[in-house]
């Protein structure tokens, strides 16, 4: 079984990232910025990791598999649409545990994830008439 994304999960074409860039939205952070355009399609990747950012191929492919590895795990639960992220130098120097959060957050602040979910020691508030939880 291919653990990779299939091609369907991929921008590729310059067309589609020149739409991306021109009519998305686009959010930022020091290591990279999304440029999101909503669609009715499952969700799309997309990559730009210039030499600007790491001049050896190996530094910029590392930074590619790490983001790869990272969208497949989080694609069933974004919003449908096609996702550019154009990295920065600073990347060169992060972990991949730096870019995953980096990705996830622009994520999250795009409005494409969930907010997480809120965890906590409290019980579960009752409505008035219902039993109270079981410890």
């Amino acid at each position: 079984m291919d653990a990779g994304l299939p091609r369907s999960a991929r921008v590729r074409q310059r067309a589609e990232f020149d739409r991306v860039f021109a009519e998305g939205r686009r959010n930022a952070d020091p290591l990279m910025s999304l440029h999101w355009l909503r669609g009715d399609k499952p969700a799309r990747l997309g990559l730009a990791v210039s030499r600007k950012v790491d001049p050896r191929a190996v530094g910029r492919n590392r930074i590619k598999r790490v983001l790869r590895a990272e969208f497949r795990t989080l694609r069933l639960l974004l919003a449908d649409g096609d996702y550019v992220l154009v990295l920065r130098a600073a990347a060169r120097e992060s972990d991949g545990n730096a870019l995953r959060v980096a990705m996830t957050s622009l994520f999250r602040r795009a409005g494409a994830l969930p907010p997480p979910s809120v965890g906590g020691t409290m019980p579960a508030a009752c409505l008035p008439g219902d039993p109270p939880p079981s410890p």
